[in-house]
C-alpha cells in the first residue's frame, strides 16, 4: 500500500523559483520593447518636426551639400527665367525669417532687401507655373550642388496676396 505523508516536501519551492525567474525575464523583455518604442518616437517626431529649412541655414551650413532637403524663400520675379523648349526654370529666392506674423508683408521686404540671403533654383522638366511671380514663396525639395546653386525636384507656390484680395469678391458676390 503506498504511504501518505503529511510532511512538507521541496518539490513546490523548485517549482516557484523557475516561475518567478520567467516573469522577471518577461518584465525585461517588455521593458526594453517600451523603451525602443520610445526611442522611435522621440527620434522620429524631433527630425520630423521641420517641414522646411531656410536660405540662412542651406547657404550657411555646407553639410547640407548633396543631400536631400526642403526649403523656403520667397521669389524674386526679376530673376525668373524660362526655357520652354527644355522645360527649364531657373530663379532666385530670398530668406523668409522663420518667426513672422503678416506672411504677405514679409516676402515684400525681403525680396527689396539686398541684404537678404538669396540662392538660386534651377528646375528641369518642369512647365513654368502660374503662381511662379515676384514675391510667392516658393517650397522646393532637392539638393544644394557645391556650386552654390539648389537644384530642385519639386516646386510648390504660395501667394498670399492673390488669395487676399480673392476673399472679398467672393463675399460680395455671395451676398
Amino acid at each position: 500500500m503506498a504511504e501518505i505523508s503529511w510532511g512538507k516536501t521541496t518539490q513546490p519551492q523548485a517549482a516557484a523559483q523557475p516561475k518567478i525567474a520567467s516573469q522577471v525575464k518577461m518584465m525585461v523583455g517588455i521593458g526594453l520593447l517600451i523603451a525602443a518604442v520610445a526611442y522611435l518616437i522621440i527620434s522620429g517626431t524631433s527630425s520630423g518636426a521641420r517641414y522646411f529649412i531656410t536660405v540662412d541655414e542651406i547657404v550657411r551650413d555646407s553639410q547640407y551639400v548633396g543631400q536631400t532637403v526642403r526649403i523656403s524663400g520667397a521669389v524674386i520675379g526679376d530673376t525668373i527665367v524660362y526655357d520652354s523648349q527644355n522645360l527649364i526654370i531657373d530663379f532666385t529666392i530670398a530668406n523668409i525669417p522663420e518667426e513672422t506674423s503678416d506672411l504677405a508683408a514679409t516676402l515684400h521686404n525681403v525680396v527689396n532687401d539686398p541684404s537678404s540671403s538669396r540662392l538660386r533654383i534651377h528646375i528641369e522638366n518642369q512647365v513654368m507655373p502660374d503662381l511662379l511671380q515676384h514675391e510667392a514663396q516658393a517650397i522646393l525639395t532637392g539638393t544644394l550642388g557645391a556650386d552654390g546653386v539648389f537644384y530642385a525636384t519639386e516646386l510648390l507656390l504660395k501667394c498670399p496676396s492673390r488669395y487676399e484680395e480673392a476673399v472679398p469678391g467672393q463675399i460680395n458676390g455671395s451676398a
